[in-house]
């Protein structure tokens, strides 16, 4: 059995030294030492080998089965050193050939005019509040100071999911969240998407805002457009012709519309401003008595004023874009152009 054994040992080192590649190492390795190896048969049969030389044959079995694994694992691994630089001689890589660019991407022109518009506020004080677009009847209307007979709540306006259920029209629902948990003074904006059915070149049925609040004691309506005057400054540059005309909105009184001189003819008048050389921006007023007592505010010493504005009309006028589906149709002829 002995001479066997050192028999199988001379055997395994030879074709260890004579293998050529890492498929014959493991074959070598399965033959010699798998589970159903010539040496795990051996061990495997030691029952039969008289009592007396057990001790020495299974001590000569585990020797050999050691030295086997030991060389086999020193022959991988000089195998593998020796097909790793067979594979390097044998590749050749041009060190003069230019490198592959990774094409960077860019914020998307709506993201751009959002986050500035964002900037020139908090400049002014202002901070961010945001809410959920999915919104009731009460936050988005009934504490707006919109009576359930507004055209507004009807279903040919507004998109319901269910019964007093709907996706919000303005982000002004997120201003009466702000004013339930914080007393005066109150200093936000509220930008985020909305939902409206309506679709044409300058409308989209969902589109972006940023509305705006300030409310503390003696809140004027000179205020307001000493506000908005700076933001027109900031974002369309100093010497853009302004006016505020009166409007009406249910959560504002008074109420105006904010116009800024067309850029696009100089006030001369066309298409783009329908020949009257003024362009709309953005509504605002003072807020309404009513809304106060919806949040709990006493209209009787706190004041305020709102406005709310649409990003991609902002967008439009400052880059020129007469139809607002561009801004949705995710082509790169168009995007790469900001």
């Amino acid at each position: 059995m002995q001479e066997k054994l050192k028999t199988i040992e001379s055997e395994a080192l030879e074709q260890l030294a004579l293998a050529k590649s890492l498929a014959e190492l493991d074959n070598i390795r399965v033959k010699y030492l798998g589970k159903k190896g010539v040496l795990t048969d051996i061990l495997k049969g030691m029952k039969d080998v008289p009592p007396e030389e057990r001790p020495i044959i299974g001590q000569l079995a585990n020797k050999i089965k050691d030295t086997l694994s030991t060389e086999l694992d020193k022959a991988i691994e000089a195998m593998k050193v020796k097909e790793y630089s067979a594979k390097l001689a044998s590749e050749f890589i041009d060190i003069t050939l230019p490198g592959r660019r990774h094409i960077t991407g860019k914020k998307h022109p709506l993201t751009q005019i959002t986050e500035e518009i964002v900037e020139i506020f908090k400049g002014m004080g202002f901070q961010v509040a945001d809410g959920p677009e999915v919104e009731i009847d009460y936050y988005n209307f009934d504490a707006l100071n919109m009576p359930e007979h507004h055209p507004a709540r009807d279903e040919r306006d507004s998109m319901y999911i269910k019964d007093g259920v709907l996706l919000r029209t303005e982000t002004s629902a997120v201003q009466i969240r702000v004013m339930e948990r914080q007393k005066p003074p109150v200093r936000v904006i509220v930008p985020g998407k909305v939902y409206r059915r309506d679709d044409d070149l300058r409308h989209s049925p969902m589109f972006q805002q940023v509305e705006g609040l300030m409310v503390d004691e003696h809140i004027r309506f000179s205020d307001l457009k000493g506000v908005l005057v700076s933001f027109i400054q900031q974002m369309f540059g100093k010497g853009t012709k302004y006016r505020f005309m009166p409007d009406f909105f249910p959560f504002t009184e008074p109420s105006a519309q904010v116009h800024i001189g067309c850029a696009v003819c100089k006030g001369s008048g066309c298409k783009t401003c329908s020949n009257t050389g003024w362009l709309e921006i953005l509504g605002s007023g003072s807020v309404d008595p009513e809304v106060f007592k919806a949040v709990g505010y006493d209209p009787e010493k706190y004041t305020g004023f709102a406005f709310g504005m649409g990003i991609e009309r902002v967008a439009m006028l400052i880059y020129g874009i007469d139809n607002i589906r561009l801004f949705f149709e995710n082509d790169l002829r168009f995007l790469q152009q900001f």
